[in-house]
């Protein structure tokens, strides 16, 4: 009885790989090679342009000549990113149609304006504060003249197991997806991404206060990026203010994690 338990089982799981291999095959015939030609509005070729595939998180880039060629599927958008370009997106393979596709990028607008040289924050709360304060109405301008900037980061999303899972429902096959869950490749790029965010909110800190600052507190000097990682554990709020800009928000929550650290650091060293 176990014995032909076990072949009805097997069968079945042959018939689920014969599946999942017809799905497969069906996506990959469906594709095609999507090429184009991407310029400024002096019509001047762009390189380096990043053209991402919406559907199946699938990047590539423009070379010298601004020329492109990426995989897609019917009615897949693609989006095409530059840094100092607005971004635009382009619906594909519409109506059968597989023509080149000539992109125009129009640069963002840049006002310079008066450069100023300014020192590291000195350690004083209230002295660190108006500093930041006079950095807020620079940010309060730009804003009020409207300047678009990019926004978020130019990073490959790794693939989620609902967004690879679920389309298979309805008949559409993400193998590029399916690929990343499978390798690892997804579990990999979240704890690489988790790591650049957390290098990149501490020298945040450590580029606008001076080390001084930390080493009167009582932290030693080759410790301070030590004690910001271990704040942002202590008192999450710290990145919190960290990911607003909030300069004078970060030191007052420093200030209540200094003491923390320090018993942390007499008790290791029993």
């Amino acid at each position: 009885m176990n014995y032909f338990i076990k072949n009805i089982e097997a069968l079945g799981q042959r018939k689920m790989f014969l599946f999942l291999m017809m799905l497969c095959s069906s996506f990959i015939f469906s594709q095609q090679v999507v090429t184009g030609r991407i310029v400024d509005e002096a019509g001047e070729n762009l390189s380096k342009v990043i053209v991402i595939n919406m559907s199946t998180d699938k990047k590539v880039y423009s070379d010298a000549q601004g020329v492109f060629s990426i995989d897609a599927n019917p009615n897949d958008e693609l989006r095409f990113v530059k840094e100092d370009f607005n971004r635009i997106s382009r619906r594909v393979l519409t109506n059968g149609n597989n023509l080149p596709l000539f992109i125009t990028l129009h640069q963002i607008p840049r006002d310079v304006g008066e450069v100023k040289i300014v020192k590291k924050l000195t350690g004083d709360l209230e002295t660190d504060s108006r500093i930041v304060a006079k950095a807020d109405k620079g940010e309060q301008v730009k804003a009020a003249v409207g300047l678009p900037e990019p926004v978020g980061k130019m990073r490959e999303k790794p693939a989620e197991v609902k967004s690879v899972l679920l389309p298979i429902l309805l008949g559409n096959l993400n193998v590029q997806g399916m690929y990343d869950l499978i390798s690892g490749k997804a579990r990999r790029q979240k704890r690489q991404y988790k790591y650049d965010d957390l290098q990149e909110h501490i020298a945040w800190v450590r580029d606008r206060i001076d080390d001084e600052y930390f080493v009167r507190a009582g932290i030693p000097e080759d410790r301070v990026s030590e004690f910001i990682q271990f704040s942002f554990l202590a008192k999450p709020q710290v990145r919190t203010y960290v990911k607003a800009k909030n300069l004078s928000g970060v030191m007052l929550r420093l200030e209540e994690t200094v003491p923390l650290f320090i018993e942390r650091m007499k008790q290791n060293q029993k």
